[in-house]
């Protein structure tokens, strides 16, 4: 008998589970009335139990069995969203047959590394900011990297619109307009605005690394899965272990 017959499970973790979202994603969908457990507006703190139907948004979603966790190599032009209206939503261009969500964004005009899984408290840990995970870029700029701008991205950036000033991070100069940078936070566009600041136009901007995994040869459009010692070293990373 499984621990959801017996027990039952918190609506919020049971929509995590699915993959749809986070647990805190969820409980705001619970507060907005958009969760249905047979039919009736569901309640924060509920429990679920075996052969119950839930719906989000008027679809049915199931607790997945089996946990997936993709690496997959974003390119230009997809968006991280499940909006269907959006045509280039990472989704429905990724067409895998499980329901996955995206552990972290990156804007439509950057590529590179992007984590998708069907595991929520995965997704709710790599997207909580304050656990400070490193996430590392190769950026090229419109202008040679000086020691005074890359000396400035590593004290960090004040971005007035946010009102806030970039944590310190590592950052080195590759080539004459090419740089890397490894950041801990997550901030809306953040190499962008860092770059704009400075009087720099991003060029081209990909992630290459999130914690442990890295983005390596894996071809753009393509996903790879995550597995075995690599994902152990991940949960660990993020306290899941």
């Amino acid at each position: 008998m499984s621990d959801l017959i017996q027990n039952g499970v918190r609506i919020n973790k049971y929509i995590s589970d699915a993959g749809l979202c986070s647990r805190r994603e969820a409980d705001k969908l619970i507060s907005q009335g958009s969760v249905l457990i047979d039919g009736r507006v569901a309640l924060n703190g509920e429990k679920v139990f075996d052969k119950m139907i839930v719906s989000v948004n008027g679809k049915e979603i199931r607790q997945s069995t089996k946990k997936v966790y993709l690496a997959y190599n974003k390119p230009k032009g997809i968006v991280c969203t499940s909006e269907k209206r959006e045509k280039n939503n990472i989704i429905d261009t990724v067409k895998y047959p499980v329901r996955i969500t995206y552990a972290g964004r990156l804007d439509k005009s950057s590529e590179g590394l992007i984590i998708l899984t069907n595991d929520g408290e995965l997704t709710q840990a790599l997207m909580r900011g304050a656990n400070g995970h490193e996430k590392e870029y190769v950026v090229t700029v419109d202008k040679s990297c000086t020691k005074e701008f890359i000396s400035s991205l590593r004290q960090g950036v004040f971005i007035p619109d946010l009102n806030v000033t970039t944590r310190p991070c590592k950052a080195r100069k590759i080539t004459d307009k090419t740089f890397e940078i490894i950041l801990t936070q997550g901030l809306n566009r953040q190499i962008r605005r860092m770059c704009e600041i400075l009087g720099y136009r991003v060029r081209e901007l990909k992630r290459v690394r999130i914690n442990n995994i890295l983005l390596n040869d894996l071809k753009t459009g393509q996903y790879r899965e995550i597995k075995g010692n690599e994902l152990e070293i991940l949960k660990k990373s993020v306290g899941l272990l």
